[in-house]
């Protein structure tokens, strides 16, 4: 007996393209039928369309397994960046040194780009021979010197790569301890510093520092005796966080709560520090409830609706059909009433259904 092949979400399938329409790709998958790359999956990926011909073998990740026409749904704008990712693994598992340009400096740091991905080089980071010579510790002194290395190519190696969190972090310690002994021998001196510090630290700690960068995916933060930690995007407030550069700024002093500590690295949450508006939602809201929300974002699954400060549900986008009919009924920055569909408080999910 054959044993029946599937496909699932996520997946990541070759196929030949077999059409290409002003604004579909057609691909042939084989056994999984055609597949169809379209919407917004089509403008995401139009650079990249331009330069595929039919005939060609591609890779594209799966998004929806059928539609209502039987096409699987693809996307290769995912499927080259799920590719990346692995492609940072990789150069994490071999110490693969890279020659990168420096996109943009603040007194963190320096913001460089590999791949299309930004990536953040801490200036703790840096080579004893690059890191900042300041006498006083101005740190507009300091941004003043990284902003130096602007368009300038340097040897790093990727120190963190973390794909759901869109996280990449670089370093120049290991190149430097390519280069010698007494490389070897300065970097190990500071990374015992460093060690030591941690140590002095637990998990549940609170904690105060100073914000020495802001980037897309979190904070930087050096605390009071010198360890640089990191608050990620998730764990800056129990709200919704579109922009970090809107809660905070370098130079800020903030309290947050060590949630982790692993390899020398410390994580915070600053959202720990405050109360947690989930748990007075247990005995505010049951199962079968209608609600007031407010509409605060869309995204591929649907529409997230805020029932009340730091307590947000996912109306799917399945209950209206498409996002056409979706966005028909209910639009951003708006108040409707929905039915709890799902509540799981300590889980901190919350589903709904738009109740017209």
């Amino acid at each position: 007996m054959t044993e029946t092949k599937t496909i699932k979400f996520g997946d990541v399938v070759e196929g030949v393209v077999i059409a290409i329409e002003r604004s579909a790709v057609y691909v042939d998958l084989g056994i999984y039928g055609t597949g169809f790359i379209y919407g917004i999956e089509y403008i995401n990926a139009r650079e990249i369309i331009k330069k595929i011909n039919i005939g060609d073998t591609i890779s594209a990740k799966v998004i929806l397994t059928e539609n209502a026409d039987g096409y699987v749904e693809l996307s290769l704008h995912e499927a080259r960046t799920a590719l990346i990712w692995g492609e940072a693994e990789d150069a994490i598992r071999e110490k693969r040194t890279l020659e990168l340009v420096v996109k943009e400096a603040n007194k963190g740091g320096l913001l460089i780009e590999w791949q299309g991905i930004t990536g953040f080089l801490p200036a703790s980071q840096l080579s004893e021979d690059n890191y900042p010579k300041v006498e006083d510790g101005d740190k507009d002194k300091i941004t003043s010197e990284l902003k130096k290395f602007i368009g300038t190519r340097l040897p790093v190696n990727i120190l963190t790569a973390i794909p759901k969190e869109g996280k990449l972090i670089f370093t120049q310690k290991s190149v430097s301890e390519e280069n010698g002994k007494s490389s070897d021998k300065k970097d190990n001196k500071s990374s015992n510093k460093t060690s030591e510090a941690v140590v002095n630290h637990f998990v549940g700690e609170e904690v105060d520092g100073t914000v020495t960068g802001v980037v897309d995916f979190g904070i930087f933060i050096k605390l009071e005796d010198g360890v640089e930690a990191l608050v990620h995007k998730s764990e800056i407030d129990w709200g919704l966080v579109e922009d970090t550069k809107n809660h905070a700024k370098v130079g800020d002093k903030v309290r947050a709560k060590i949630i982790e500590i692993k390899d020398d690295k410390i994580s915070l949450s600053i959202k720990a520090t405050k109360e947690n508006p989930w748990l007075e939602a247990t005995n505010k809201y049951n199962k079968g409830d209608v609600v007031s929300g407010l509409v605060i974002k869309f995204n591929k699954h649907g529409a997230l609706v805020s029932i009340e400060e730091g307590v947000a549900g996912l109306v799917h986008m399945s209950d209206f059909g498409d996002e056409v009919k979706m966005k028909e009924k209910i639009s951003l920055g708006k108040m409707y009433k929905f039915e709890i569909s799902l509540f799981e408080p300590t889980e901190q999910k919350m589903t709904l259904v738009f109740r017209p």
